[in-house]
């Protein structure tokens, strides 16, 4: 419910955000070395909201 405020562009800039720090972890070689657990629960909520709206984006491809 924190993004109920956000524009729809905003949102979807927030989450390119964040797949482009988790592109860059697994260019440094592993899983949430810059980011946390705390990111991909930001991502999840973001996700959620997307959905909401039925905006168009692709998951994050999530290093194991």
């Amino acid at each position: 419910m924190r993004f109920v405020n956000s524009t729809d562009e905003s949102l979807l800039a927030y989450y390119e955000s964040v797949r482009k720090q988790v592109a860059a972890d697994s260019r440094i070689g592993g899983p949430f070395r810059l980011i946390g657990e705390s990111a991909k629960q930001y991502a999840t909520e973001l996700q959620a909201e997307m959905r909401r709206r039925q905006l168009r984006f692709t998951p994050i491809d999530w290093p194991h």
